[in-house]
């Protein structure tokens, strides 16, 4: 699968796609007062033990306090005892004999904060390079579950005597080889080694010197993490639109990464570099509920904080041979088009497709197959489970950072992220309950309803009469008074 990377740079804003065979695939938008935490290590502060919820809470210097739960603590082994081995036969102990409140640790982000939650913390740390993972706290050497089980043994024997080379026995850490180390060179391998246990060193030197809450390790800008993480063997090319940022990136990647460096081309077109293809259109695409697709059939798609929802829907598409026929095609279509909403969207979390019901067991199993199939060319994490007997297909993807939906727009005022309002007749009549109530309680002169003017509009005209007989009962004038400023369904209710 062959793909390019578009990178549009602006001094407040970084934004990157990646496109293949001419489709948007993924989007990631980097702002400057706002840069993700993830992959950041901090001097944290115990503020709060919870054993009720085996938590604590962790000052690292944020506006809200950090989460850490008992799972995500690193145990340290026993004398003369493997880490793996202690993880293997030691219990995990509770988490008020582990950590107390004062005491300073080293933590590492591993979620971003996320609506009205927390940062997630974890005291295992781990430095990403560009072929391998360093886990200085560990003695494991592993290799990405992506490479062929026939290569694996070998590349981690390789990987093991690579990490050993004049280093004192026990002291290697870990590492575990990423997917695009697979055909990487001993001397790139060495390099990498070098560099992330340079960094780690450097971190534990600032730890010695900071307070708590200090930030002591930055993870890479969204600019460079493009070379680190993004760029494969299937890229062509990547694109950046700045000079001044192409001559920083292809620096930096010379230096750690010049394999991915070599990809590196300025963008000299009139155009935008997103109008190549249609990037903001597609974004603007990814912030609506609903995704139609090429059959005629359609996508809605449903974002809450605890889970995501898409539904599949025929729409126009009326097939050419039968009805299960029919259907069956629209599911096959939408499990391509649900795996690049996730990706595009950056969903994650729980995800419930309600695909159409389909008859045939064959049917379900070569659309969840496809589902399958797209899902494992994302970079993140996914499970899969199969469909219940409702017809859904319950999954999870890894949420490290916020999607696209919470990155670019916020909660509608008017509606309170409910994504509907009340009538116009609705708010009326609760206006007509509101007046009732006052009156029962207060003697006011007059009462003095302020409203939107489609509120206003619709007691002078179709509720006047309601409107005169409220008067009439309650013996006080009601005027109305039109405010344009006013959400659709917000009113006043003034005592004269």
């Amino acid at each position: 699968m062959q793909q390019d990377i578009l990178i549009n740079w602006a001094p407040q804003e970084t934004r990157v796609a990646v496109i293949e065979h001419g489709a948007v695939q993924e989007v990631h938008v980097e702002r400057t007062l706002e840069r993700g935490l993830v992959g950041n290590i901090y001097l944290g502060k115990v503020a709060r033990v919870l054993p009720g919820m085996q938590s604590a809470f962790i000052d690292i210097g944020l506006e809200r306090a950090a989460f850490l739960h008992v799972a995500d603590l690193w145990q340290r082994p026993l004398e003369g005892e493997s880490i793996s081995a202690s993880r293997a036969a030691t219990p995990q102990r509770p988490i008020e004999k582990q950590v107390f409140e004062g005491q300073t640790l080293m933590v590492q982000v591993i979620k971003d904060p996320i609506g009205t939650k927390g940062a997630r913390l974890s005291t295992q740390v781990s430095l990403a390079g560009r072929m391998l993972v360093f886990l200085p706290q560990d003695d494991h050497i592993g290799v990405s579950q992506k490479i062929p089980l026939t290569q694996r043994e070998s590349l981690r024997t390789r990987l093991q005597t690579l990490a050993s080379e004049g280093v004192p026995e026990g002291k290697t850490g870990g590492f575990i080889l990423r997917t695009n180390a697979e055909d990487a060179s001993d001397a790139e391998l060495g390099e990498d080694i070098a560099y992330l246990r340079k960094a780690w060193t450097r971190i534990r030197e600032t730890a010695t010197r900071q307070p708590p809450a200090s930030l002591l390790h930055e993870d890479l800008s969204l600019l460079q993490r493009v070379l680190r993480d993004l760029t494969g063997e299937a890229t062509q090319s990547i694109l950046i639109d700045s000079h001044e940022q192409f001559d920083a990136l292809s620096a930096f990647g010379r230096e750690f990464m010049p394999a991915a460096a070599a990809h590196l081309q300025l963008y000299k077109g009139e155009r935008p570099i997103f109008d190549l293809y249609n990037v903001d259109e597609e974004i603007t695409k990814a912030l609506g509920r609903r995704v139609d697709l090429k059959s005629g059939g359609y996508l809605i798609v449903d974002q809450t904080e605890a889970l995501t929802t898409i539904d599949v829907n025929t729409g126009g598409y009326v097939g050419t041979r039968n009805f299960d026929d029919t259907v069956f095609k629209t599911n096959l279509e939408a499990a391509q088009a649900i795996a690049r909403q996730l990706r595009l969207r950056n969903l994650g979390g729980i995800v419930i497709a309600d695909f159409i019901d389909m008859t045939q067991t064959e049917h379900q199993q070569a659309v969840l197959s496809e589902f399958r199939k797209q899902l494992s060319r994302d970079r993140v994490k996914t499970q899969v489970g199969g469909f219940s007997p409702l017809g859904l297909v319950e999954m999870t993807r890894k949420r490290t950072r916020e999607s696209l939906a919470q990155l670019l727009s916020e909660t509608c005022e008017q509606c309170h992220g409910a994504g509907r309002v009340r009538t116009v007749r609705t708010v009326a009549y609760d206006i007509l309950r509101e007046i009732l109530r006052e009156a029962r309680q207060f003697n006011p002169k007059e009462f003095r309803v302020v409203a939107t003017p489609a509120v206003i509009e619709m007691l002078l005209d179709e509720e006047s009469q309601h409107l005169a007989g409220l008067s009439d009962f309650i013996g006080k004038p009601i005027s109305l008074q039109a405010e344009n400023a006013l959400g659709p369904d917000q009113y006043d209710i003034v005592l004269l």
